[in-house]
């Protein structure tokens, strides 16, 4: 998997904030209150998010409303994976993550390891 390119990132941002399927003329606002941007541009880009499968769209009128497939979580989870095949030490990597996380952010990795335990037996 590939990051996204700057463009997907913010049309990304605006669909996982929305509460509900939102329009291409919707992100196109959204965008438009920090850059310059065309309709037809982003038009393009959600289609491709839609065909890369990270978009889910039904028609509605002349036009489609998008929802996200998966989650940022999701996404962030493929970016770590991604770069921990990559290191040649995952252990390494994990713990100078897990080193930089606040603690309140630890204690809840702490439980979600302890829960990881028990479903599998290893407690």
């Amino acid at each position: 998997m590939l990051r996204f390119g700057e463009l997907e990132a913010a049309i990304m941002r605006a669909v996982w904030a929305a509460d509900t399927p939102v329009r291409v003329r919707d992100v196109l606002e959204n965008l438009q209150q920090e850059r310059d941007i065309a309709f037809t541009s982003v038009q393009t880009v959600m289609d491709i998010l839609y065909r890369k499968g990270w978009l889910d769209r039904v028609k509605r009128g002349r036009g489609y409303r998008y929802w996200a497939a998966a989650s940022q979580e999701d996404y962030a989870t493929e970016l770590v994976e991604e770069a921990l095949e990559a290191a040649p030490d995952q252990a390494a990597v994990l713990s100078r993550l897990v080193a930089r996380l606040p603690s309140e952010d630890l204690a809840e990795l702490q439980e979600a390891l302890e829960e990881s335990k028990q479903r599998e037996g290893l407690s």
